[in-house]
């Protein structure tokens, strides 16, 4: 199991569009990956989930994976969350 914490930078956080690109980068992992917010987890590989987090800009999210690939998932999703979606 590999964790990360992170801030989201972007000034609508995980909403519509920058929630698909991270779904669609968590995909394109093997291992299981789940973002955490506060106390509440999710599959980072679930739209609804991702939504249902309610993750706005400037909030530290947690990202987690375990599996072959773990590391290579939560630090391409740091990365793209660092980056403010702007792949």
């Amino acid at each position: 199991m590999f964790v990360k914490d992170v801030m989201v930078q972007n000034q609508v956080g995980l909403h519509a569009r920058p929630a698909t690109f991270f779904i669609q980068k968590a995909n394109e992992f093997k291992s299981s990956v789940w973002v955490e917010k506060e106390e509440r987890r999710v599959n980072a590989k679930s739209l609804l989930g991702v939504l249902s987090l309610g993750i706005v800009g400037g909030t530290e999210i947690r990202i987690i994976a375990d599996g072959a690939d773990e590391e290579e998932a939560v630090e391409a999703l740091v990365a793209l969350v660092q980056s403010g979606f702007a792949d």
